[in-house]
């Protein structure tokens, strides 16, 4: 019985991590030093700058997302990879068409970069 009872919290706990994952869209960039986060500090290659939407502020900065590739926003078919990326926030995008503007090297994780732009999901990472 106490198998069956972890088994459905596990699920339970699934289901509520994936339903907690927000919509939106992103996009990818190339130039990653200055950041509005960080100055000239170089904070790797897998990263990503919060569009309006996320930015907040600045409150953003550091925090750590989980992207994941939902589906195409132009005529590119199956753009997605099928994986994930957990990428920090190290910038702003002013005025960017997406919610989250990728590291090309982390958008190429989860999709094709000749798509440019894509639908994600997205959520803090825990």
């Amino acid at each position: 019985m106490e198998n069956y009872s972890l088994f459905f919290i596990g699920m339970v706990a699934c289901l509520i991590s994936f339903a907690s994952a927000t919509p939106g869209i992103a996009t990818f960039y190339t130039k990653y030093v200055p950041s509005a986060c960080f100055g000239n500090q170089d904070q790797g290659k897998i990263i990503a700058a919060a569009g309006d939407a996320l930015w907040d502020n600045g409150t953003v900065c550091g925090k750590i997302f989980n992207v994941t590739c939902t589906g195409p926003r132009n005529p590119v078919r199956h753009p997605c990879t099928g994986k994930s990326v957990t990428v920090k926030i190290v910038d702003h995008c002013p005025g960017c068409p997406s919610t989250i503007d990728l590291s090309r090297e982390a958008f190429t994780i989860i999709a094709n970069p000749v798509a440019g732009i894509i639908n994600v999901d997205y959520k803090p990472y825990v």
